[in-house]
């Protein structure tokens, strides 16, 4: 759709659907939007699959970095990161920084600094995202920046104490569990995992913000608490967790009866 309205080319003329699929497979997150979009176009159903992540690419990302990239609290005002990816509106910063804005305007004294990654060319070039910004008192008292592209790990462990994210159809992704994973405290809308983090309600700004608040204010006195629960609360997505892998062999044995039959 973003395609066709906003004149993104794809593949022109020459789309190849392949409808001799045997099944069709969609994790969780997109089956909202697209289920419809698979099931029209390949002319078979669609069914949700399980999400899978695991930490091994994190884990070796960080082995090398301090406390092997793991969340530890730091004494003075907290630097608040958005990693979003604002590409389109599924992430974007915009959200993020207005829960940033909100909690700066009651906490001033307890915010270091706004990074906002993967702006650079929007605090360049877009003379509407500037004019926004311009209208935020974080931006306004010179305690904002905007930033190209950073790796998660590494921007976490030398940058970061707090995470603040928002998404629209995508709420479950692998930036929430790897931030999750390594203990940062994650103020986020994604209600698939409404229990990782800091959840706030769909586009509540005031939400977020007071979930913000709280993790200023108290999160540095349960961070070892909250680093043992991400971790437990992830293990429902490994391929070793047993419920997940008991569904794959549920659906490649659908698939194999189907080819039977």
């Amino acid at each position: 759709m973003q395609s066709v309205l906003f004149g993104r080319p794809l593949w022109g003329y020459n789309l190849f659907v392949n409808q001799r699929y045997d099944a069709i497979w969609m994790v969780p997150q997109v089956a909202n939007i697209s289920q419809s979009y698979f099931e029209t176009l390949r002319r078979r159903p669609a069914q949700v699959a399980p999400f899978v992540w695991d930490p091994i690419f994190v884990n070796q990302r960080s082995q090398d970095l301090e406390h092997h990239g793991e969340y530890r609290p730091r004494s003075g005002p907290k630097r608040l990161a958005v990693m979003e990816q604002n590409h389109d509106i599924v992430k974007f910063c915009l959200y993020p920084i207005f829960i940033a804005e909100e909690a700066y305007r009651q906490r001033p004294q307890d915010i270091a600094l706004l990074q906002v990654t993967n702006t650079e060319r929007l605090a360049r070039d877009s003379k509407e995202f500037i004019a926004v910004m311009n209208q935020m008192d974080i931006v306004r008292e010179h305690k904002a920046v905007f930033l190209g592209y950073h790796d998660t790990p590494n921007f976490l462990s030398k940058m970061t104490d707090v995470v603040i994210s928002h998404q629209i159809e995508n709420a479950l992704n692998y930036f929430y569990f790897d931030v999750c994973w390594q203990g940062y405290p994650l103020v986020h809308n994604a209600h698939m995992c409404r229990d990782l983090g800091y959840f706030y309600e769909n586009n509540n700004v005031l939400d977020g913000s007071r979930k913000l608040i709280d993790v200023l204010t108290s999160h540095d006195g349960i961070w070892q608490e909250y680093l043992t629960r991400q971790r437990q609360i992830l293990g429902r997505y490994s391929p070793t967790n047993p419920q997940v892998t008991a569904e794959y062999e549920r659906l490649l044995h659908a698939v194999l009866q189907q080819a039977v039959v």
